[in-house]
Protein backbone atom coordinates (compact mmCIF):
# COMPACT_ATOMS: atom_id res chain seq x y z
CA UNK A 1 0.00 0.00 0.00
CA UNK A 2 1.04 3.23 -1.06
CA UNK A 3 2.06 6.14 1.67
CA UNK A 4 2.84 9.80 1.65
CA UNK A 5 6.16 10.37 3.24
CA UNK A 6 6.36 12.53 6.35
CA UNK A 7 8.10 15.10 4.81
CA UNK A 8 4.64 16.32 3.11
CA UNK A 9 2.30 15.62 5.75
CA UNK A 10 1.91 19.66 7.29
CA UNK A 11 -0.77 22.63 7.51
CA UNK A 12 -1.71 25.75 5.22
CA UNK A 13 -2.73 29.12 6.16
CA UNK A 14 -5.08 30.50 3.43
CA UNK A 15 -4.88 33.95 3.03
CA UNK A 16 -7.49 36.53 3.92
CA UNK A 17 -7.94 37.43 0.36
CA UNK A 18 -10.05 34.11 -0.14
CA UNK A 19 -11.86 34.18 2.83
CA UNK A 20 -14.61 36.64 2.12
CA UNK A 21 -16.92 37.08 5.48
CA UNK A 22 -20.60 36.14 3.75
CA UNK A 23 -19.02 32.77 2.40
CA UNK A 24 -19.87 29.43 4.15
CA UNK A 25 -16.14 27.71 2.85
CA UNK A 26 -17.04 24.93 5.46
CA UNK A 27 -16.14 20.89 3.97
CA UNK A 28 -15.79 17.63 5.46
CA UNK A 29 -12.36 15.87 4.77
CA UNK A 30 -13.56 12.16 3.70
CA UNK A 31 -11.58 9.17 1.87
CA UNK A 32 -11.90 6.15 -0.27
CA UNK A 33 -9.99 3.69 -1.32
CA UNK A 34 -8.49 2.79 -4.83
CA UNK A 35 -8.84 -0.76 -6.61
CA UNK A 36 -4.84 -1.40 -5.69
CA UNK A 37 -4.98 0.00 -1.52
CA UNK A 38 -4.89 3.44 -1.71
CA UNK A 39 -6.55 5.93 0.61
CA UNK A 40 -7.54 9.21 -1.44
CA UNK A 41 -8.75 12.27 0.19
CA UNK A 42 -11.65 14.05 -1.01
CA UNK A 43 -13.30 17.34 0.39
CA UNK A 44 -17.02 17.74 0.76
CA UNK A 45 -19.26 20.67 0.75
CA UNK A 46 -23.03 20.85 1.59
CA UNK A 47 -25.10 17.24 1.24
CA UNK A 48 -26.83 15.24 -1.50
CA UNK A 49 -29.94 16.32 -2.94
CA UNK A 50 -32.02 15.71 -5.94
CA UNK A 51 -29.81 16.98 -8.95
CA UNK A 52 -26.43 15.08 -9.62
CA UNK A 53 -23.58 16.34 -7.36
CA UNK A 54 -20.56 18.57 -8.83
CA UNK A 55 -17.00 16.91 -8.76
CA UNK A 56 -14.39 19.00 -9.61
CA UNK A 57 -10.95 17.70 -11.24
CA UNK A 58 -7.78 19.57 -10.67
CA UNK A 59 -4.26 19.93 -13.06
CA UNK A 60 -1.76 17.49 -13.22
CA UNK A 61 0.53 19.08 -10.01
CA UNK A 62 -2.41 20.34 -7.54
CA UNK A 63 -5.52 19.10 -5.62
CA UNK A 64 -8.19 20.14 -3.79
CA UNK A 65 -7.23 23.44 -2.41
CA UNK A 66 -7.44 24.75 -6.50
CA UNK A 67 -10.90 24.73 -5.44
CA UNK A 68 -11.07 26.42 -2.24
CA UNK A 69 -13.13 29.08 -3.52
CA UNK A 70 -14.97 27.89 -6.51
CA UNK A 71 -16.95 25.04 -4.30
CA UNK A 72 -18.52 27.00 -1.31
CA UNK A 73 -19.67 29.12 -4.56
CA UNK A 74 -21.15 26.08 -6.10
CA UNK A 75 -22.18 24.36 -2.50
CA UNK A 76 -23.73 27.89 -2.12
CA UNK A 77 -26.58 27.24 -4.91
CA UNK A 78 -27.31 24.24 -3.51
CA UNK A 79 -25.10 21.50 -5.27
CA UNK A 80 -23.52 18.72 -3.49
CA UNK A 81 -19.74 19.30 -4.57
CA UNK A 82 -16.83 16.94 -4.10
CA UNK A 83 -13.29 17.92 -4.82
CA UNK A 84 -11.19 14.87 -4.53
CA UNK A 85 -7.32 14.69 -4.48
CA UNK A 86 -5.98 12.10 -7.03
CA UNK A 87 -3.29 9.93 -6.28
CA UNK A 88 -0.04 11.30 -5.16
CA UNK A 89 -1.44 15.40 -4.32
CA UNK A 90 -2.32 16.72 -1.66
CA UNK A 91 -3.58 14.21 1.15
CA UNK A 92 -3.83 11.21 -0.71
CA UNK A 93 -1.81 8.15 -0.72
CA UNK A 94 1.31 8.52 -2.86
CA UNK A 95 1.59 4.87 -5.06
CA UNK A 96 4.47 2.94 -4.63
CA UNK A 97 5.03 2.73 -8.28
CA UNK A 98 5.02 5.58 -10.54
CA UNK A 99 3.45 3.80 -13.57
CA UNK A 100 -0.12 4.20 -12.07
CA UNK A 101 0.56 8.15 -12.54
CA UNK A 102 -1.49 8.21 -15.26
CA UNK A 103 -5.10 9.33 -17.02
CA UNK A 104 -6.30 6.10 -17.05
CA UNK A 105 -5.49 5.13 -13.61
CA UNK A 106 -6.86 8.18 -12.22
CA UNK A 107 -9.85 7.81 -13.88
CA UNK A 108 -10.64 4.25 -12.51
CA UNK A 109 -9.95 5.92 -9.19
CA UNK A 110 -12.79 8.51 -9.67
CA UNK A 111 -15.19 5.86 -10.83
CA UNK A 112 -14.13 4.09 -7.49
CA UNK A 113 -14.91 7.04 -5.84
CA UNK A 114 -18.64 7.30 -7.65
CA UNK A 115 -19.17 3.50 -6.65
CA UNK A 116 -18.18 3.94 -3.10
CA UNK A 117 -20.18 7.28 -2.97
CA UNK A 118 -23.20 5.82 -5.33
CA UNK A 119 -23.35 8.57 -7.45
CA UNK A 120 -25.26 7.26 -10.51
CA UNK A 121 -24.02 10.56 -12.96
CA UNK A 122 -22.32 13.82 -11.94
CA UNK A 123 -21.77 17.42 -13.25
CA UNK A 124 -17.91 17.51 -13.88
CA UNK A 125 -15.72 21.06 -13.92
CA UNK A 126 -11.69 19.77 -14.73
CA UNK A 127 -8.95 21.88 -15.55
CA UNK A 128 -5.87 20.34 -17.47
CA UNK A 129 -6.10 17.08 -16.49
CA UNK A 130 -9.39 16.39 -14.86
CA UNK A 131 -10.68 17.96 -18.24
CA UNK A 132 -8.73 14.78 -19.47
CA UNK A 133 -9.72 12.38 -16.89
CA UNK A 134 -13.50 13.79 -17.98
CA UNK A 135 -12.71 12.67 -21.72
CA UNK A 136 -11.52 9.52 -20.64
CA UNK A 137 -15.05 9.09 -18.89
CA UNK A 138 -16.95 9.73 -21.71
CA UNK A 139 -15.56 7.58 -23.28
CA UNK A 140 -15.84 4.30 -20.71
CA UNK A 141 -18.84 5.38 -19.45
CA UNK A 142 -20.66 8.40 -20.93
CA UNK A 143 -23.81 8.01 -18.95
CA UNK A 144 -21.80 8.97 -16.10
CA UNK A 145 -21.52 12.19 -16.75
CA UNK A 146 -24.55 14.98 -16.23
CA UNK A 147 -22.99 17.69 -17.61
CA UNK A 148 -18.92 19.11 -17.97
CA UNK A 149 -16.82 22.09 -18.05
CA UNK A 150 -13.31 21.48 -19.83
CA UNK A 151 -11.29 24.31 -18.47
CA UNK A 152 -8.18 25.19 -21.29
CA UNK A 153 -8.19 21.76 -21.87
CA UNK A 154 -9.38 19.47 -25.06
CA UNK A 155 -9.12 17.03 -27.67
CA UNK A 156 -5.82 18.30 -29.37
CA UNK A 157 -2.77 19.03 -27.20
CA UNK A 158 -0.19 21.71 -28.02
CA UNK A 159 3.82 20.44 -27.69
CA UNK A 160 4.66 23.93 -26.35
CA UNK A 161 2.65 23.41 -23.43
CA UNK A 162 3.50 19.85 -23.48
CA UNK A 163 7.47 21.03 -23.34
CA UNK A 164 6.54 24.01 -20.82
CA UNK A 165 4.80 21.56 -17.96
CA UNK A 166 7.99 18.96 -18.59
CA UNK A 167 10.42 22.32 -17.13
CA UNK A 168 8.99 22.07 -14.55
CA UNK A 169 7.51 19.21 -12.93
CA UNK A 170 8.94 16.86 -10.58
CA UNK A 171 11.98 18.93 -9.76
CA UNK A 172 11.28 18.61 -5.73
CA UNK A 173 12.27 22.07 -4.59
CA UNK A 174 11.24 23.54 -1.21
CA UNK A 175 11.75 27.26 0.17
CA UNK A 176 11.80 28.71 3.69
CA UNK A 177 9.12 31.44 3.41
CA UNK A 178 6.17 31.92 1.56
CA UNK A 179 7.11 34.40 0.00
CA UNK A 180 10.29 33.07 -1.62
CA UNK A 181 7.70 30.18 -2.88
CA UNK A 182 5.69 32.66 -4.15
CA UNK A 183 8.66 34.28 -6.09
CA UNK A 184 9.47 30.64 -7.31
CA UNK A 185 6.02 30.23 -8.85
CA UNK A 186 6.21 33.45 -10.51
CA UNK A 187 9.48 32.81 -12.07
CA UNK A 188 7.72 29.81 -13.65
CA UNK A 189 4.21 30.81 -14.83
CA UNK A 190 4.37 34.53 -14.41
CA UNK A 191 3.71 34.73 -17.95
CA UNK A 192 1.03 32.89 -17.87
CA UNK A 193 -0.43 35.10 -15.39
CA UNK A 194 0.41 38.29 -15.90
CA UNK A 195 -1.69 40.15 -13.81
CA UNK A 196 -0.56 38.25 -10.86
CA UNK A 197 0.27 40.76 -7.88
CA UNK A 198 2.24 39.40 -4.62
CA UNK A 199 -0.78 38.55 -2.91
CA UNK A 200 -2.07 36.50 -5.86
CA UNK A 201 1.33 34.25 -5.74
CA UNK A 202 1.12 33.92 -2.46
CA UNK A 203 -2.45 32.25 -2.67
CA UNK A 204 -1.17 30.41 -5.59
CA UNK A 205 1.71 29.03 -3.18
CA UNK A 206 -0.64 28.46 -0.45
CA UNK A 207 -2.92 26.19 -2.71
CA UNK A 208 -0.11 24.46 -4.34
CA UNK A 209 2.79 23.96 -1.87
CA UNK A 210 2.66 22.75 1.69
CA UNK A 211 4.12 23.41 5.32
CA UNK A 212 6.28 19.97 5.79
CA UNK A 213 7.01 18.88 9.02
CA UNK A 214 10.72 20.00 9.27
CA UNK A 215 9.47 24.02 8.52
CA UNK A 216 10.31 23.89 4.79
CA UNK A 217 7.90 24.51 2.39
CA UNK A 218 7.36 21.93 -0.47
CA UNK A 219 4.91 21.69 -3.69
CA UNK A 220 2.36 19.34 -2.28
CA UNK A 221 2.81 16.11 -4.75
CA UNK A 222 4.81 13.16 -5.12
CA UNK A 223 7.58 13.95 -7.67
CA UNK A 224 7.37 10.23 -9.14
CA UNK A 225 4.14 11.65 -10.88
CA UNK A 226 6.82 13.58 -13.91
CA UNK A 227 8.86 9.79 -14.51
CA UNK A 228 5.63 8.65 -16.71
CA UNK A 229 5.43 12.24 -18.64
CA UNK A 230 9.41 12.33 -18.96
CA UNK A 231 9.87 8.66 -20.05
CA UNK A 232 6.71 8.69 -22.52
CA UNK A 233 7.51 8.23 -26.15
CA UNK A 234 7.36 11.49 -28.42
CA UNK A 235 7.17 9.88 -31.58
CA UNK A 236 4.15 7.94 -30.49
CA UNK A 237 0.50 8.75 -31.92
CA UNK A 238 -1.77 10.07 -29.35
CA UNK A 239 -4.97 8.70 -28.83
CA UNK A 240 -7.45 10.20 -30.99
CA UNK A 241 -9.57 12.47 -27.54
CA UNK A 242 -12.29 13.41 -30.62
CA UNK A 243 -14.71 10.80 -30.34
CA UNK A 244 -14.60 10.95 -26.45
CA UNK A 245 -15.62 15.05 -26.74
CA UNK A 246 -18.56 14.42 -29.61
CA UNK A 247 -19.90 12.49 -26.72
CA UNK A 248 -19.69 15.41 -24.14
CA UNK A 249 -21.12 17.63 -27.28
CA UNK A 250 -24.59 16.15 -27.00
CA UNK A 251 -24.74 16.77 -23.24
CA UNK A 252 -24.61 19.83 -20.98
CA UNK A 253 -21.05 21.17 -21.43
CA UNK A 254 -19.00 24.41 -21.24
CA UNK A 255 -15.56 25.42 -22.92
CA UNK A 256 -12.69 27.96 -21.24
CA UNK A 257 -9.50 28.73 -22.86
CA UNK A 258 -6.85 30.91 -21.36
CA UNK A 259 -6.46 33.89 -24.06
CA UNK A 260 -2.57 32.93 -23.15
CA UNK A 261 -2.56 29.32 -22.94
CA UNK A 262 0.15 27.61 -24.72
CA UNK A 263 -1.53 23.95 -23.81
CA UNK A 264 -4.86 24.84 -25.93
CA UNK A 265 -4.51 26.57 -28.87
CA UNK A 266 -7.25 28.95 -30.39
CA UNK A 267 -7.72 26.72 -33.41
CA UNK A 268 -8.19 23.55 -31.70
CA UNK A 269 -10.54 25.50 -28.99
CA UNK A 270 -12.48 26.83 -32.13
CA UNK A 271 -12.62 23.44 -34.03
CA UNK A 272 -13.97 22.61 -30.25
CA UNK A 273 -16.52 25.26 -30.87
CA UNK A 274 -17.51 24.32 -33.83
CA UNK A 275 -18.57 19.92 -32.95
CA UNK A 276 -20.30 21.37 -30.17
CA UNK A 277 -22.32 24.50 -31.26
CA UNK A 278 -24.61 24.25 -28.12
CA UNK A 279 -21.66 24.86 -25.63
CA UNK A 280 -20.84 27.76 -23.22
CA UNK A 281 -17.68 28.93 -24.79
CA UNK A 282 -15.67 31.67 -23.21
CA UNK A 283 -12.10 33.13 -23.34
CA UNK A 284 -10.27 34.30 -20.00
CA UNK A 285 -8.83 37.61 -20.63
CA UNK A 286 -4.71 38.23 -19.89
CA UNK A 287 -4.71 34.33 -18.59
CA UNK A 288 -2.61 31.38 -19.91
CA UNK A 289 -2.79 27.69 -18.90
CA UNK A 290 -4.32 27.37 -16.80
CA UNK A 291 -7.63 29.57 -15.27
CA UNK A 292 -8.25 29.76 -12.18
CA UNK A 293 -11.63 29.41 -12.37
CA UNK A 294 -12.19 32.64 -10.33
CA UNK A 295 -12.08 34.99 -12.94
CA UNK A 296 -15.71 36.85 -13.39
CA UNK A 297 -15.47 35.18 -16.83
CA UNK A 298 -15.37 31.62 -15.54
CA UNK A 299 -17.76 32.13 -12.53
CA UNK A 300 -20.42 33.30 -15.30
CA UNK A 301 -19.45 30.23 -17.54
CA UNK A 302 -19.84 27.79 -14.33
CA UNK A 303 -22.96 29.55 -12.96
CA UNK A 304 -24.38 29.18 -16.91
CA UNK A 305 -23.55 25.13 -16.66
CA UNK A 306 -24.92 24.82 -13.37
CA UNK A 307 -28.54 26.60 -14.40
CA UNK A 308 -28.52 24.06 -17.60
CA UNK A 309 -27.93 20.94 -15.19
CA UNK A 310 -30.13 22.14 -12.55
Amino acid sequence: MGGKPARYKGTYAKPPRFSPPDMDNSFTDRHWQSADGLTLHFREYGSAGDRPPVICLHGLTRNTRDFEDLAPHIAKQGWHVLVPSMRGRGDSDYAEESDSYQVGTYTLDLLALLDAEKIDSFVSIGTSMGGLMTLALAALQPGRIAGALLNDIGPVLETAGLDAIKSYIGQGRSFPTWMHAARALEEVHGAAFPGFGTEDWIAMAKRTLTLCNNGRIAFDYDMKIAEPIMAADEAAVPPDLWPAFDVLAAKPLALLRGELSQLLSAQAFEEMRRRAPEAIAATVPQVGHAPTLDEPEARTVVDELLARCA
